[in-house]
């Protein structure tokens, strides 16, 4: 994790803050009730930060709008037009996510430093794959992992320039290798927090794979310090996504589902009955691990980690706790008895003040 941190609204960065989950809505800005609507929808399925286009004046003066609809920091981002940045810092922007490269005159970079100084505002450096100046791509041929650091490091130097340090940096490609090679450069060559993401990973399913293998791989070392997820899904997906990696690292405390992939033995809807309980374990909000089963094979002996599991056989299963088997159940009462077991279980800690 880096050195340095910064503060976005109530989300402190870097320099050992819980890695943050960030999204992007995909409304029309400018249309406050449709991105306030949604806003409440991704801080409701965890999201810390959430990042919205500003395309255009209406975008930047809607933010004002938002900002007193909302809980969660709100990011402005920002291409081309430094005079957008100035009015959605001027709105009440958290953050400002710019390339520093692509708004112009040199002038225009330190009205937009000047701006957020005053406001005490970070700025995120966003260099994607695509977003490389003409001069550095010909230097490199392509945009390789040494390209995008050159061009990340380029902007944090124009920052520094006019004494602004508030900064957060992300290199991105679409290419998963691509994006790991240029955050593990990076984050040898600096000591500012990091916004990790793959971008353009795809449809929901391809780039939950492409995004945890970058992003993962990142954060397994101790590279990264906020997250998103980049899908073709509706945002809440990219928050689910983006929670499921911190909690496969132990980043994050949630419930962790473990089950099975079914084979020959199991004689059970298995494929359902893990879908439901994932379903309700979203909804209870308990930190534990659960098992589901296909066979008592796979059941409590396999499973003996899991706080509580169920197992299941020809038309009913077995329901464990801590590896000890606690009593059969019905296949169609399975779920409705683990979540009593478990409800049952959590009443009598707080009867007992646990």
């Amino acid at each position: 994790m880096s050195e340095k941190s910064i503060t976005v609204g109530n989300v402190r960065i870097g320099a050992g803050a819980q890695v943050s989950v960030q999204s992007m809505t995909n409304t029309d800005t400018s249309d406050v009730d449709a991105t306030v609507g949604q806003i409440g929808r991704l801080a409701a399925a965890g999201c810390d930060i959430v990042r919205v286009a500003v395309p255009d004046i209406k975008a930047a003066e809607a933010i004002a709008r938002i900002k007193e609809r909302i809980a969660v920091p709100l990011v402005a981002d920002i291409h081309f037009d430094h005079k957008l940045a100035l009015r959605a810092v001027e709105a009440g922007a958290d953050k400002i996510r710019i390339n520093p490269g692509n708004i112009g005159a040199v002038g225009n970079v330190r009205a937009v430093a000047a701006a957020c100084a005053g406001k005490g505002i970070p700025i995120r450096i966003g260099v994607n794959s695509g977003s490389i100046s003409k001069e550095i791509l010909a230097k490199h041929g392509k945009a390789t992992p040494e390209a995008m650091l050159e061009s990340a490091l380029e902007n944090v130097s124009l920052l520094n320039r006019f004494d602004f340090d508030d900064i957060c940096i992300s290199v991105k490609s679409s290419s998963v290798a691509v994006t790991i090679a240029a955050n593990k450069l990076l984050s040898e060559q600096t000591r500012y927090p990091l916004h990790l993401g793959v971008t353009e990973a795809g449809t929901e399913h391809a780039g939950l794979v492409k995004s945890a293998i970058g992003i993962g791989s990142l954060l397994s070392e101790g590279i990264g310090d906020t997250i998103r997820v980049s899908l073709t899904a509706p945002p809440e997906a990219e928050v689910k996504a983006g929670l499921a990696i911190l909690r496969a690292l132990s980043l994050r405390r949630g419930y962790e589902l473990v089950s099975c992939p079914t084979c020959g033995r199991c004689s059970i809807e298995l494929t359902q009955l893990a879908a439901e309980v994932e379903r309700r374990l979203e909804a209870h909000g308990k930190y534990i691990k659960v098992a589901v089963m296909g066979c008592a094979v796979n059941g409590p002996g396999e499973a003996a980690a899991a706080d509580y599991g169920i197992a299941g056989g020809k038309n009913e299963g077995i329901l464990f706790k801590k590896g000890k088997v606690l009593k059969k159940a019905p296949a169609g009462r399975l779920v409705d008895e683990l979540f009593a077991l478990i409800e049952a279980d959590g009443q009598q800690g707080e009867d007992q003040g646990t």
